[in-house]
């Protein structure tokens, strides 16, 4: 069975890397100026590190009696509402809550209204977390005046990155005075840097392996991923040069007139007034990359106009005029509608077509993201791939290729490829490294939600390799000191 299969149907995902024909810095990444591009194929170095979210220390069951009903609003794009779900868990559990299933605002945007259960295996998740939250896929009914009806939740606007102490204040405040709370709108409100490594574990225990797309979905990605991988190795790019992207940046002086007016029209409607500078945004890395710039990187590398490429985008904003330098250097250019199967269109509409993008793009040999930012597709891909056992990504450093393309804009040529080379060959590809601010966690979870097989320090030694076994095993072991307890009791 195809190896998407066997990564999110099994709910595990423990796959250690390769570190053979690389040698690299302290945490296993290439730093090296000349690379056999052959061997970017392969998973990077894991120097011993292996993925594991299991609980260290003990983690007790959430208790039989909660203090209220948690229910959010999960805002943005698939991969924001992501990471709102892994949040919304772990509020939760430091409020003693009964999680309502979450909700993902699906209509703003994504014009779908399938929501959670239309995305997600909603029985897998429930069964996966049992051990950590107690969740419900709805509120309870109670009774009023002799008639039965739900239980109305109190809404809350929560600050942006709140800390733990403001849900198990406020929140739980109200939640006890209300019985449920309504949080919303939900994206990026609790703080990423959370002290307690066990509340990190359990964020990626929701994220790789609580929340698995539903078998349609995955079967979808499986043909794709079985039909690209039929001619050996492919790269996925997260090729981000949509109108969206542009405009928030204020990246508009490569267009035309008429294609200005269109990005600024959008920006003046949907983001904050603010006065940005091309050049100025462009040499700090701001601007996403243009196709043709990812081919010249690409080339640079060492890659040729044999590779297959797998595109995850919307609509590129200036249509061929900008695609086509990129598809006479890569010709072999795919997305899910060229290599899917029949009527893939009608099945992968609004959120679902995204997932199964994430899934390529997760399975493929090699990521390339072309802009990162917060909880965005290319940043949660990165966080998956590596705790999917360090597979190989390559991502550029605009700040640093910023200055050399521009270089070549004006006519300066010497060198081109040796200075894009000693900028890309500077990176870790995908290896375990340490967590730098601003890099979310959930593009990096190195160390918390990682082992170390022959561990200098105890604190990083494998526990089990399933989370559910060491969680039903404490379970277990509560359930028999219950039972010892009660016995001493009677004697």
């Amino acid at each position: 069975m195809c190896v998407a299969v066997a990564v999110l149907v099994a709910g595990t995902v423990w796959l250690c890397a390769s570190s053979a024909g690389f040698m690299g810095g302290p945490y296993g990444g290439y730093r090296v100026q000349d690379v056999d591009v052959n061997k970017l194929w392969t998973t990077a170095g894991s120097n011993g590190w292996r993925a594991s979210s299991a609980p260290r220390s003990y983690w007790p069951p959430p208790p039989a009696e909660t203090n209220g009903y948690l229910r959010v609003r999960c805002n943005g794009g698939l991969n924001q509402q992501r990471s709102a779900i892994c949040n919304a868990v772990v509020a939760a559990r430091i409020m003693n809550a009964t999680l309502v299933l979450p909700e993902l605002d699906t209509n703003s945007f994504w014009r779908d209204k399938s929501g959670f259960p239309g995305i997600y295996d909603v029985p897998h998740f429930l069964k996966t977390l049992k051990h950590d939250v107690h969740i419900v896929t709805s509120l309870p009914g109670i009774m009023s005046k002799g008639k039965t009806k739900k239980l109305k939740a109190h809404k809350i606007v929560p600050p942006r990155d709140a800390p733990l102490s403001w849900y198990t204040t406020l929140a739980l405040e109200e939640m006890k005075k209300y019985g449920a709370i309504y949080l919303t709108p939900f994206s990026h409100r609790l703080a990423e840097d959370i002290d307690d490594p066990e509340l990190q574990r359990l964020r990626c225990r929701v994220n790789y392996h609580a929340l698995r797309f539903k078998p349609h979905i995955m079967k979808i990605s499986n043909e794709i991923v079985n039909k690209l991988r039929s001619e050996g190795h492919f790269m996925s790019i997260h090729l981000r040069f949509e109108m969206d992207m542009l405009a928030f940046a204020g990246c508009i002086d490569i267009f035309t007139p008429e294609e200005q007016k269109i990005l600024i029209e959008y920006r003046e409607k949907n983001f904050a007034k603010k006065i940005l500078v091309y050049k100025d945004r462009r040499i700090i890395g701001k601007c996403p990359l243009t196709p043709e710039e990812v081919g010249l990187i690409l080339r640079a590398i060492g890659f040729d106009n044999s590779t297959r490429i797998y595109l995850a985008s919307g609509e590129i904003f200036g249509g061929d005029r900008f695609m086509s330098p990129f598809r006479a250097m890569f010709p072999r250019l795919d997305n899910h509608s060229s290599v899917g199967p029949e009527k893939l269109e009608e099945n992968t509409r609004g959120l679902a077509g995204s997932a199964v993008d994430y899934m390529v793009c997760l399975l493929s040999d090699i990521f390339m993201p072309t802009y990162d930012g917060p909880s965005n597709f290319a940043n949660n891909i990165m966080g998956h791939r590596l705790y999917y056992g360090f597979q190989t990504t390559i991502t550029p450093n605009r700040k640093a290729l910023a200055p050399i393309f521009m270089d070549r804009e004006e006519g300066h040529v010497t060198g081109f490829e040796d200075r894009v080379r000693k900028v890309m060959f500077n990176t870790h590809f995908g290896g375990p490294h340490k967590r730098i601010h601003p890099e979310s966690f959930y593009t990096n979870s190195w160390p918390e939600c990682f082992c170390h097989m022959n561990p200098m320090n105890p604190s990083d030694k494998c526990p089990s390799d399933d989370p559910h076994d060491v969680l039903g095993g404490q379970l277990q072991n509560e359930e028999i000191e219950d039972v010892d307890l009660k016995t001493t009791d009677k004697i």
